[in-house]
């Protein structure tokens, strides 16, 4: 029995809803992952259903969810599709993401809440082949270049998860004779804005990660929403938890998996199913102590973020809920797969796709070596 963290009425109507539509995506999510297709049907129901502005502040039409009730969501949704739920989770973490800093001038942040609650989707563009992730603190390739009327962009930035169904991309662009950085925010159907369908992984297939390529792009003045400053201390992310959330949602989705196969499995070399094992009831018991613990560490650290008001201590808490979860899910996912055994490997079996999903996690921000190493400087401070 999987452990509920839901805790309110109202939470639990928008999990209902949340569970129903997942549970539809689970039924492409095999197709999608075959054919490496975007799932463009998903995200219009998930727009339908108004999960797309929930993070919007109410005043704007949204719900004003806390960090806490979006990895509830999210954690659900990926249990259904995993793909599905990361392309959403970037979109719905950034828009929290940006009211709650609010370093964007007012009235650009006002339009672009506005134009999210009139259905529009965003998300960032900042990794390229040259610079690798932005966490790692290489400076962009692409380059803004400032004109009377406004600015240039050219470049190509990778992974730009959900490309195929994104309104706004913000990208982040080296300022030509300024040696500053900014955050640029690029509508999808301008001129020279072109999706190179790049994306070709064995995992998170459905993402729709694909290269985003920038060709003398013009933008009016008001494009610029903010410059970068390197002297400032960066300020803690807790909406990036959507990515744990999601990694957890398909260990979940391969835990339900392998109890359900050792209840119902029964070969002729045994008396009853496989369940009855002393090794099956060992990893079995494994995988619940490890879901266990990485779950209530993920939630206690959400929860924590919502009611602080110190969020600025919290970076190295939520960097090892990345590192905790997402390996979590690694070693979860393994252990469906030792029961199953080696029908966990036939392409038919969700199982597989669930070993290749979460090993994609170890590449999302922040990466585990750099967690340590800052926790590692934590400590001795």
């Amino acid at each position: 029995m999987t452990i509920s963290f839901v805790k309110t009425k109202k939470q639990q109507e928008r999990y209902e809803l949340i569970a129903d539509l997942a549970d539809q995506f689970a039924q492409s999510a095999q197709e999608i992952d075959e054919k490496g297709a975007f799932p463009h049907l998903n995200i219009e129901r998930l727009k339908q259903s108004g999960y797309t502005k929930w993070t919007l502040p109410k005043i704007f039409g949204g719900e004003s969810l806390p960090l806490y009730e979006m990895l509830l969501y999210q954690e659900r949704l990926a249990k259904g599709d995993g793909s599905t739920a990361l392309c959403i989770g970037w979109h719905l973490g950034i828009v929290m993401d940006l009211w709650e800093k609010k370093s964007w001038d007012e009235q650009t942040l006002n339009w672009m809440m506005a134009e999210i609650a009139g259905g529009a989707l965003i998300n960032g563009a900042a990794t390229e082949p040259q610079t690798g992730s932005p966490t790692r603190g290489g400076k962009p390739h692409t380059t803004a270049q400032k004109t009377e009327a406004g600015w240039v962009l050219s470049g190509r930035k990778t992974f730009t998860t959900m490309s195929p169904a994104l309104d706004y991309f913000l990208v982040k662009a080296t300022i030509e004779g300024a040696d500053q950085v900014g955050n640029f925010i690029v509508p999808s159907n301008r001129d020279g804005v072109i999706i190179e369908e790049t994306w070709d992984m064995i995992a998170m297939r459905g993402t729709g990660s694909h290269d985003l390529l920038l060709k003398n792009v013009e933008l009016p003045k008001e494009a610029l929403s903010e410059v970068f400053i390197p002297e400032k201390k960066p300020q803690p992310n807790g909406w990036l938890l959507h990515i744990p959330a999601c990694y957890m949602g398909i260990a979940l989705a391969a835990r339900d998996y392998a109890i359900e196969f050792a209840a119902s499995y029964s070969p002729n070399s045994i008396s009853g199913p496989i369940k009855e094992l002393p090794n099956v009831q060992r990893l079995a018991g494994e995988m619940e102590l490890e879901l266990m613990s990485a779950r209530h560490f993920m939630y206690a650290v959400a929860e924590k973020w919502d009611q602080s008001e110190k969020r600025e201590e919290l970076q190295g808490e939520l960097s090892g809920v990345k590192h905790v979860v997402t390996n979590t899910a690694i070693s979860v996912v393994d252990k469906a797969m030792r029961i199953v055994g080696a029908k966990s490997l036939q392409r038919s079996n969700p199982l597989q796709r669930y070993y290749r999903d979460v090993r994609a996690g170890l590449h999302n921000p922040p990466m585990d070596d750099m967690t340590i190493i800052n926790l590692a400087k934590q400590a001795f401070r």
